[in-house]
Parts: structure tokens; sequence; C-alpha cells
């Protein structure tokens, strides 16, 4: 299984980016089985790095990632109708979160999202948050800015930019999108940039294949997230994001080509086809490099 994502849509452009300096490229990823378990210890040996179209086997680098501690912002459709299981789903991710060590309070905020523009529900005081007071039942139907609400939690997301924090935006979406004035590119994008990884949370009853899932899958699989269905259940959900955090490997290696543009990167497993490698999917070299 490759760290790039597996299916595209008209919708949904291939042209993700990640920045890089212009002497080496430095990938942070975790692992998982085929049942879905991550993997705790990964040597250099179980995996090469395909760069555009070079294999990278010689690393600068190879350690556990420096995250120290967790910055968590919860985004939620409220266009559709809120449902109690949804509401519940909402309060469990809240109550996990608050019992979660490596995540301060003014490092946990929730944001909704309906009609013209997202709101802040809570920051800095969410773990008191009242789900069913905050999150109403009301009717579906209500206008639904995804892209730009992704855009406005990444950014918030990104204010602080120390380097040892690893920021997670919990998505609970159908993945539909009908008022945005940004563009699904503008929203990865603004994920990447601000070094966000997407967990989605799907709440539609469509089938898997549906566009609305597709846009979930490539937000998370694009930005070294993951993808659940909401039946899944938010242990799970939790479980993957501090098992991410607490088993990410970070990999350097010499920058392989100087060719502007994208450049796609894949992570492969070389002895043990079953592994699954969650990672961005690649980097953007400009042509007026940044330091």
């Amino acid at each position: 299984m490759v760290c790039a994502a597996s299916a595209q849509t008209d919708a949904i452009p291939s042209d993700m980016t990640l920045r890089s300096d212009v002497t080496e490229v430095r990938m942070t990823f975790s692992t998982t089985d085929q049942n879905g378990r991550v993997m705790a210890t990964v040597l250099p040996s179980d995996f090469a790095i395909v760069d555009g179209d070079m294999v990278v086997r010689d690393f600068r680098s190879f350690a556990r990632s420096a995250y120290t501690r967790l910055e968590v912002a919860v985004l939620v459709d409220a266009s559709e109708s809120i449902t109690a299981q949804l509401r519940q789903e909402l309060a469990n991710v809240v109550q996990l979160i608050g019992e979660t060590s490596g995540v301060p309070d003014e490092s946990f905020s929730v944001v909704s999202f309906r009609d013209l523009k997202p709101a802040v529900v809570c920051e800095s005081n969410c773990r008191a948050l009242n789900t069913s007071a905050q999150f109403p039942v009301i009717p579906s139907g209500g206008l639904t800015p995804l892209y730009d609400s992704v855009v406005f939690a990444a950014r918030k997301l990104g204010y602080d930019n120390d380097p040892h924090v690893r920021r997670i935006l919990i998505l609970f979406s159908d993945g539909a999108d009908t008022i945005s004035l940004k563009s699904f590119t503008d929203a990865m994008n603004s994920a990447l940039d601000n070094d966000v990884a997407i967990y989605s949370v799907d709440v539609s009853r469509q089938p898997h294949s549906s566009p609305g899932t597709l846009v979930l899958r490539s937000f998370s699989v694009n930005t070294g997230g993951r993808y659940f269905p909401v039946e899944a259940g938010t242990t799970k959900l939790i479980d993957a994001v501090l098992e991410d955090f607490h088993a990410a490997y970070t990999v350097a290696y010499k920058l392989p080509s100087h060719a502007d543009g994208f450049h796609l990167v894949r992570i492969l497993p070389t002895h043990d086809l079953s592994l699954q490698f969650h990672c961005r999917r690649g980097y953007y070299y400009p042509s007026s490099p940044e330091n």
C-alpha cells in the first residue's frame, strides 16, 4: 500500500503540495498492519521511498518524530440534521480528549459550520462543552461551506508554528460543499501548508464510492490522517490519533531533483507488503526556493 491517494476524481486535483527546503526532504509518517493496528516499531529496511521516478533507500536520518504535544480542533458540519448519535459522538470526543495527556486546554477547540461561514463554538474551555445545548436538533438543508471551514480551521491550528506540535483536525462531515468561496485545492493546500493531519468522520449514509466520501478520504489520505465511517465509533478514532502521535517516525533524505513543481512521494513496504504508511503525498519545489 502506498502513502499517496489511491483514487482521484475530477473534483479532486492531483497537485497537493508539501513545502521542502532546498537540500533535503523530511517526511513524517505512521505505519499500520493489515488489520489497521499501528506498528510501534519500524526499521529503515521495512520501507523504501519513491520520489517521482527515483527510489530512495539512502536516508540522511531516521528517528522517532519530535512531537511533544497535540493541538486538536474538531470541525463539525451543522448543515444537516444533528442526530442524537452525532451529539453523543461529539460528547465522547470531548470527553476522551479531555482525558488525554498532551492536549492542554488552550490546544483544544471546536468549530462548527453552517450557512455562510464557520463559527468557533469553544476554545480553551471545551472540556465543559454541552453538546446538546451547542448542537440542538435542527432541520437539514442548510448551506455547507466545507472548504472555507477547513481553511479556517487549518489556519487556526497553524497559528502556533512550533515544529514539536502535531496538529490534528477531526472533521465530522458528509463531504459535501455547496457555498464555499475556496476550492478543494485551497482547503487541501491550507491543511498541508499548516502541517495539519485531517481525521475524517463520515456522517453520511451513502455508499463508500459517493463523491462526499471520496472527498473525505482524500483529505485524510493526503494529509497523513485517517478516514472513519461514523459507525466505527469515537474510541477507535481517538485511539488512532494517539497511536499515530506516539508511533510517528521522521525520515530525511537528500533532495533527488531540483525540478520545479510538484514531487509525488510514495512510501512502499519492502518485506511485509501488508503494511500501510500514513503521511503526506508529496511536496512542492518552488522555482524561487524559500529558506
